[in-house]
């Protein structure tokens, strides 16, 4: 089957059931996936495949072959359990409504696996990652919407048990956020969050517009992933560190001693930069962890540029000048542009608990649909 068709059947299926906006929860358990699993579709002509050469089983997922086996098994059962639905005995078909209802479960699980098997990990999931966000288009609304936004994070972080270090504070004067960036370690972290990177823009009433107009501010989210001592070896002599005073707003601690560090990478001219401590020492620290990550970030962006350019789902290593996601105050509602999904209850949204996650969940099935399409185009 041509790549191009077979992108237009999941582009098909996955447009419907992302056009109702809502709290529905959509994860690859519960999406209807008969068209690609279709019998002569071609995920299942693929999986067909694997499990009929045996010739070629040492060099295939032995976990894929296995589950597509018992995928086959589980609906052939149904199959044969839907007969039973129109038998004479009351009790034997009571019996078959509640077996068929035990299988498609089961079958949707099975596809379930088979989508995790399929879709390769990337080599930065279990990674941590520096978050950055940086005021854009709105003056001091959008300094306000970028504390906001900072904040949402960090709950989110705590909702997911992760740690959160601030590494950089810019306060504006009204209580807003011209710029900070954080440190976020736990569990699957970057995968969770990768897809957050990008323009994030809010529509609403601000607080000191008098007329009650509507305005539209911005803000820019950046991910980036922190290489391990293995993924990044940094070379001592590339580095220039320079010492100054901490000083104006950005410094949680102003202070008078040459706490601030400035570290300049010279081959490729990043800067780094860190005055939140007292300690210059780990000052120092921090700014060489999103010095790793920048360089990191510039690194996995020459990897994979090609491999990410043709899909809709980009990641957001820098601070990519992309609308992802509005955020509409007048109608309590939150879209995201790339999987045309909506949320409503922005209070509860911005509280980076439950409806963030749904959000997040959603982006990383969509992300998963695209690298399945990618590998079905190539290989059948």
């Amino acid at each position: 089957m041509r790549p191009r068709l077979v992108w237009n059947v999941f582009r098909g299926f996955w447009a419907r059931q992302h056009v109702v906006p809502g709290r529905r929860h959509l994860s690859c358990s519960n999406l209807p996936l008969e068209e690609l699993f279709a019998r002569g579709g071609p995920l299942r002509t693929f999986l067909e495949r694997q499990v009929g050469s045996e010739a070629q089983l040492q060099v295939r997922r032995p976990e894929l072959v296995a589950v597509a086996k018992l995928l086959s098994d589980k609906e052939q059962e149904l199959q044969e359990t839907q007969h039973l639905l129109h038998d004479e005995n009351e009790d034997l078909r009571k019996l078959a409504e509640n077996e068929i209802t035990s299988c498609e479960k089961e079958i949707a699980q099975l596809k379930h696996q088979i989508i995790l098997l399929l879709v390769p990990s990337e080599e930065t999931d279990k990674n941590d990652l520096i978050l950055e966000v940086t005021a854009g288009v709105g003056g001091q609304e959008a300094m306000l919407f970028t504390s906001e936004i900072f904040d949402m994070y960090q709950q989110y972080a705590a909702f997911k048990r992760w740690h959160f270090e601030t590494l950089e504070y810019f306060p504006s004067e009204i209580g807003g956020l011209r710029h900070a960036s954080a440190s976020i370690g736990g569990s699957e972290a970057y995968k969770h969050m990768k897809f957050e990177g990008g323009v994030h823009r809010v529509q609403r009433v601000p607080k000191t517009e008098k007329q009650g107009r509507i305005h539209t501010s911005t803000m820019t989210v950046a991910i980036l992933p922190q290489p391990s001592e293995v993924n990044l070896v940094i070379n001592p002599k590339d580095l220039r560190i320079d010492t100054k005073r901490a000083s104006g707003a950005g410094g949680q601690h102003v202070n008078t001693t040459d706490s601030a560090v400035r570290v300049v990478h010279l081959p490729t001219g990043i800067v780094s930069e860190c005055q939140q401590e007292r300690s210059q020492l780990k000052n120092k620290e921090m700014a060489m962890k999103k010095l790793r990550a920048k360089l990191y970030s510039l690194q996995l962006e020459k990897e994979t540029s090609k491999r990410y350019n043709a899909r809709k789902i980009q990641i957001g290593t820098k601070g990519r000048s992309e609308k992802i996601r509005t955020y509409n105050f007048p109608q309590d509602r939150v879209t995201d542009h790339r999987i045309n999904k909506s949320l409503h209850d922005l209070e509860t949204f911005m509280q980076g608990e439950y409806l963030l996650d749904e959000l997040v969940q959603s982006l990383k099935d969509y992300a998963n649909y695209e690298s399945l399409v990618e590998i079905i185009s190539k290989k059948v």
